[in-house]
């Protein structure tokens, strides 16, 4: 499996994570696509520090070749993925656990 794909099945696991497993739908929210350009551009930075300085390096067979502040777009991919996928949870829990008291067994 290329990084490619790997990004790509990451984006679509999270996104049916978020719509579909956890009905949190955040992916469908005005709030997510709002916060999500501050976490993007913290991510191009410490991606282009990360590749530019040759730290990180990737196999130029497994990956699209498009680069944007030196990393390739799948870092973008799969930072989106994990991002969708974290806040998905976070946003899902409380909900969960809101009858739970220690010591009592759901």
């Amino acid at each position: 499996m290329t990084y490619t794909m790997a990004a790509a099945a990451g984006v679509v696991a999270a996104v049916l994570l978020d719509v579909l497993v956890l009905r949190t739908r955040l992916v469908l929210g005005r709030v997510f696509w709002c916060a999500y350009p501050i976490i993007l551009g913290f991510q191009l930075l410490s991606n282009g520090i990360l590749t530019g300085r040759g730290v990180v390096r990737y196999d130029p067979g497994a990956i699209l070749g498009v680069r944007l502040v030196h990393a390739p777009v799948e870092d973008l991919a799969f930072g989106f993925a994990l991002i969708l996928a974290t806040l998905s949870v976070w946003t899902w829990l409380p909900t969960r656990s809101a009858g739970w008291r220690p010591g009592r067994d759901r």
